[in-house]
């Protein structure tokens, strides 16, 4: 996903770019890179002292198996790194046994260049839908700017926006899944249509292998969303209802008359609590 962080720095010593302002820093904001595990240090503020550990060790799992999707966000701190966001896939990745993680770098005083780097990314044509998401995320959530703001500067409907940065609560899988080609976003927004996970991985499956194109998906999201519907009990003629009736009076139990609703095919169920109430049934058939 990311680039070495010395093919981004070049001839450059990875200690000498810490501001926006140092020569090279325009290389370094706005890319993916790839930074050593072992130069990144947890934030001493971070607020978030519990991590939990059976949770961490899923995530473990599904890095190894999928790899990071979204990267960690970092902050220049001499020649080491501070973690601003993603503290939880660092951990996660350090069980996994990576060696390094992919991530994005922030300088100081580089808001600026920062927000230029990601508007001019997301102009690129080579873009997948998650990779335009991430990127949209990353200016709503680092750069403060509001869907309606991002709208303006990229020139997009916020609509557009809204509905890809949806895509960012798919699970990883399916995310890949996007990323590679094998589902298109708008699989994945038929997907979103389904609140449970366990629904959304079913139809993720079944769009894969029955290839199923988007219409298709987003009619068969909207069945799996719908409730069951029960029917409603015909209702008997009133000359039914009326041998219902006898029946149950004469046999004194519970007696069901079930109808086409012509009257001419049907079937009767008697409710009997016993054997003796069953004995007494046959003999009055016998």
């Amino acid at each position: 996903m990311g680039r070495g962080l010395g093919a981004i720095l070049s001839a450059e010593p990875k200690g000498s770019i810490n501001s926006a302002t140092d020569a090279g820093a325009d290389k370094l904001v706005g890319s993916i890179l790839e930074v050593d595990i072992s130069d990144i240090r947890p934030n001493p503020d971070q607020p978030r002292t519990f991590f939990d550990e059976t949770a961490l060790n899923e995530l473990a799992a599904s890095i190894k198996s999928l790899g990071i999707i979204q990267p960690v966000t970092l902050r220049k701190d001499g020649e080491k790194f501070i973690i601003i966001s993603g503290e939880r896939r660092y951990r996660a990745s350090k069980i996994a046994g990576l060696k390094s993680v992919p991530a994005y770098v922030r300088l100081v005083n580089d808001q600026e260049l920062l927000e230029m780097a990601l508007v001019e990314n997301i102009q690129r044509e080579d873009l997948d839908a998650i990779e335009i998401a991430l990127t949209y995320q990353r200016l709503l959530d680092e750069i403060g700017l509001t869907q309606e703001d991002l709208s303006r500067r990229v020139g997009k409907e916020r609509s557009t926006i809204t509905n890809a940065v949806r895509l960012l609560r798919l699970n990883p899988e399916i995310q890949g899944a996007i990323r590679s080609g094998e589902i298109s976003a708008g699989h994945g927004r038929a997907i979103l249509g389904l609140n449970e996970e366990a629904d959304r991985e079913e139809l993720f499956r079944k769009i894969v292998d029955e290839k199923l194109n988007v219409r298709q998906s987003e009619m068969l999201a909207a069945k799996m969303k719908a409730p069951a519907k029960a029917k409603a009990p015909r209702e008997l003629p009133n000359h039914l209802r009326r041998l219902q009736k006898s029946l149950a009076d004469n046999l004194e139990m519970n007696v069901e008359i079930k109808s086409s609703g012509k009257g001419k095919k049907g079937k009767i169920i008697l409710d009997f609590d016993s054997e003796e109430q069953l004995e007494n049934i046959l003999k009055i058939l016998g």
